[in-house]
């Protein structure tokens, strides 16, 4: 287990290093390209498999306990050690990790984005499941930090290099720079933090410092600390206002970087609060917890009312823009949870995390397709007049797209729905010292914007699924293959006046399937068995909301 964890934390980058080196003649098949697309497959594929062994071995009884830890000193002047380690919290952000980046590999292979050479790209892809997966395994601030750091590059060379222009002010190098600079300029403040901590309390081991709860720091450190690392995390959340990078990232970002972004990268801001702030400064956080509930809910209405105003006939919303806004939304009540220091709004916010990324995985994924069939995700241009029917034109993708939309706005059943229950149930009884009125105007805030989400992701459904479709149109082509074109060209297969749509669009191909299907399967499951994911989670918090014990 020890060294299996290492193995997947380390692996990427070996990966990544042999992408950029010539592939062996044997192993070229039709191209050099297709040898390093394959090449990433293998390698996402190796670890997922790794990490699965890793869950199969886990030991399920004690969730709340350190297991398969590797602790060796590195800078014994200041006790940063390489420390490794795996509990019942960071066991499932690691699978949610290792499944979405292999997704991503398989879906590259068949649906390469455009842009400079693969290698670079599968090398970049490597290099972020690195450095989150290591993110969510090190037990070590400085290690933290770094892990933290080194998802920034690749993610953005994938968006300057491989992403598109539409829809973006200044195209996708403004959007790279505008990702990079916010999330540098926070990481520099969340290090302040992070030295202040070690320095003042003489080691940078998490394991420890939540043990000793914030006993060995004082009040006015833990209120600093709390406020520059929180900073940091809500950045990379992203917290409303600090947000404004995020959609601009998703319009530009190649569908691969957008799903990527969302469903992993979002999650190590929020992890960070949970892993760090919560245990190691409680009476800053404290103080800092209504401020911070006060951001997320007005996170969720500007981010469903933003999502309202792409969604309107006549706005020009790009739908991928719209999900990224979406985003911001769902956060927002990961962030209530985390804000209610109590176990069942921190649990509903772990439970939310892994919920987004695998909704929001998925629909970045369907949006990508939708694009890729029509030339464009302008809402406007999809739908028309009448709709863009494509529960009629390409029913299985039209009632996917439906499917991940309902999941997004918490149908019960569904893993949407949990996560943003037990935040407001935290809400409705917050921990000792918080002001139970406040919260419970946090509460109800957040029970509107769910009904505002609602609001907007039917109306998208509506657009894009629903509408007239004479089915005297051409016929798709071959299952898998390019379709033809109409004979007007797209402009004439997605009319802007009342015409409806009579080309016929090809549906759910084979490897679409294969890379989207295990977010379904998963999202039914944790929306039906919630306990397989809560049964994990509550020791682990329970422990930390505790100080460090049991």
């Amino acid at each position: 287990m020890q060294f299996l964890l290492a193995l997947i934390v380390v692996g990427p980058l070996i990966g990544a290093v042999a992408a950029l080196l010539p592939a062996p003649p044997g192993l070229r098949g039709k191209s050099p390209d297709q040898a390093v697309l394959r090449h990433g497959v293998t390698v996402t594929g190796a670890i997922l498999v790794a990490v699965i062994v890793l869950t199969l071995g886990f030991d399920h009884d004690q969730p709340s306990k350190t297991q398969a830890t590797t602790d060796i000193s590195w800078i014994a002047a200041l006790d940063v050690r390489i420390h490794l380690g795996i509990d019942g919290i960071s066991l499932p952000l690691l699978v949610l990790t290792a499944l979405l980046t292999f997704l991503c590999a398989l879906y590259s292979y068949y649906q390469p984005p455009k842009g400079p050479s693969p290698k670079g790209f599968v090398a970049l892809l490597l290099v972020l499941e690195s450095g989150t997966l290591a993110t969510f395994a090190v037990l070590d601030l400085v290690l933290f930090f770094l892990a933290f750091e080194m998802v920034l590059i690749p993610m953005y060379f994938l968006i300057a290099r491989w992403g598109g222009s539409e829809g973006v002010t200044g195209g996708r190098q403004a959007a790279a720079w505008k990702f990079i600079l916010y999330t540098l300029l926070g990481s520099v403040v969340m290090l302040l933090g992070l030295l202040l901590i070690g320095l003042n309390a003489g080691t940078f081991d998490m394991v420890a410092l939540a043990t000793d709860n914030g006993r060995g720091l004082s009040t006015s450190v833990q209120l600093i600390a709390v406020l520059a690392i929180g900073i940091g995390l809500a950045v990379k959340t992203p917290m409303w206002p600090l947000h404004s990078w995020l959609p601009d990232a998703h319009t530009a970002a190649p569908t691969v970087g957008s799903v990527l972004l969302a469903g992993v990268l979002l999650k190590m801001g929020t992890y960070g609060f949970v892993r760090i702030i919560l245990p190691i400064a409680p009476d800053g956080m404290r103080t800092f917890a209504p401020y911070l509930a006060a951001f997320a809910v007005v996170g969720i209405i500007y981010g469903s009312l933003a999502c309202l105003a792409l969604a309107k006939q006549g706005a020009g919303g790009d739908l991928k823009r719209l999900i990224a806004y979406s985003s911001v939304g769902h956060m927002g009540f990961v962030l209530l949870g985390i804000a209610t220091m109590t176990p069942t709004g921190v649990n509903g916010a772990l439970f939310a995390n892994i919920a987004h990324g695998l909704i929001t995985g998925l629909l970045f994924f369907l949006v990508g397709a939708v694009k890729e069939r029509y030339g464009s995700a302008d809402l406007d241009t999809l739908a028309g007049a009448t709709g863009a029917a494509l529960y009629g034109r390409a029913p299985r993708l039209g009632g996917l797209l439906a499917f991940a939309a309902v999941a997004s706005l918490g149908l019960p059943g569904l893993a949407g729905f949990w996560g943003e229950m037990l935040a407001m149930f935290g809400a409705f009884n917050p921990a000792e010292g918080l002001s139970r009125p406040a919260f419970l105007t946090f509460m109800v805030i957040a029970g509107f914007g769910t009904l505002l989400t609602a609001a907007y992701l039917l109306i998208v459904v509506r657009r894009v699924c629903m509408g007239a479709y004479a089915q005297e149109g051409p016929q798709e082509g071959p299952q898998g293959g390019p379709q033809e074109a109409p004979p007007g060209g797209p402009t004439e297969a997605l009319p802007e006046g009342p015409t409806a749509p009579t080309a016929r669009l090809t549906d759910v191909r084979t490897y679409e399937f294969a890379a989207w299907t295990p977010l379904v399967a998963l999202t039914v499951i944790a929306g039906l068995w919630p306990a397989v994911l809560l049964g994990l989670t509550d020791p682990v918090v329970q422990k930390l909301l505790a100080g460090g014990k049991s």
